[in-house]
């Protein structure tokens, strides 16, 4: 009967660890998933194309963002010429509703 070093066992259960765990992270990876219908926004990933668009058309302003994190958020780099309501970029408040368009969607 051949003997087994104990390094090569040691390295099969690594092994087999980090396979586990490669395929339980590629499995999470391909899920949908959604934020609460009170944020109106909505998560969506979609593994073929890796497209990520949180936000409605519509949009209400949360605490602690900024017109540069929705843009950044939503895909929308021309938020303050779609929202003539918006005299001010820094005068952003939680509540403000503004309209997102997506720039692939332009």
């Amino acid at each position: 009967m051949a003997r087994v070093h104990p390094s090569t066992i040691l390295a099969e259960t690594i092994s087999w660890y980090c396979s586990l765990f490669l395929a339980i992270m590629l499995i999470l990876s391909c899920c949908e998933s959604s934020v609460t219908d009170d944020e109106r926004t909505v998560v969506k990933i979609r593994f073929k194309d890796s497209v990520y668009k949180p936000c409605d058309e519509i949009y209400v302003v949360h605490e602690g963002e900024t017109l540069h994190t929705i843009s950044e958020k939503c895909g929308d780099p021309y938020i303050v010429e779609e929202n003539p309501h918006i005299h001010d970029p820094d005068d952003v408040f939680p509540g403000l509703v503004i309209k997102i368009t997506p720039l692939r969607n332009k």
